[in-house]
């Protein structure tokens, strides 16, 4: 494992595989000339709810609960970073991961979140049992039908 200015490189932190990418933007940043939170929470809250989908087997998933937000260094403009999520424990209507975001560029972890919960719900955005409590790697689970049409059947 290669170090730089003390902070360790790992290729998967915690089991978590980085498959998201984003460049840092003129518009990402903040007043500072970093890469504003906001930015940041936004595309994460983005993956975790197509990684729920995914996982659960549903497009209707929201966003319950995101808990202590680590902020451990920052991102420059033109840095790219990248984002990993992985799902910690599978409960009867929601999934909970854990995220941790990371500079390309310098290395150094961006963000750590211990705890995301995701809930699957019915179209009357009620909570609805999943039926799943394992993590998938395929796209077995990705849903067939569009919620809004209900008429697109997807192979």
């Amino acid at each position: 494992m290669a170090e730089t200015a003390g902070t360790e490189w790992h290729w998967s932190e915690d089991g978590i595989n980085f498959h998201t990418r984003k460049w840092v933007k003129p518009e990402d940043l903040n007043a500072n000339g970093s890469l504003f939170g906001g930015s940041l929470l936004r595309w994460i809250d983005e993956e975790a709810a197509i990684y729920a989908i995914i996982q659960l087997g549903n497009y209707r998933v929201v966003t319950k609960l995101i808990s202590e937000i680590n902020f451990e260094a920052s991102a420059l403009q033109g840095d790219l970073i990248e984002m990993g999520l992985t799902a910690t424990h599978f409960g009867r209507t929601s999934l909970t991961m854990r995220a941790v975001v990371r500079n390309m560029i310098t290395r150094r972890r961006i963000l750590t979140i211990e705890r995301i919960i995701f809930v699957s719900v019915d179209e009357n955005g009620r909570p609805m049992p999943h039926g799943y409590s394992d993590i998938t790697y395929d796209r077995d689970r990705m849903p067939r039908e569009h919620p809004k049409t209900d008429s697109v059947r997807l192979p």
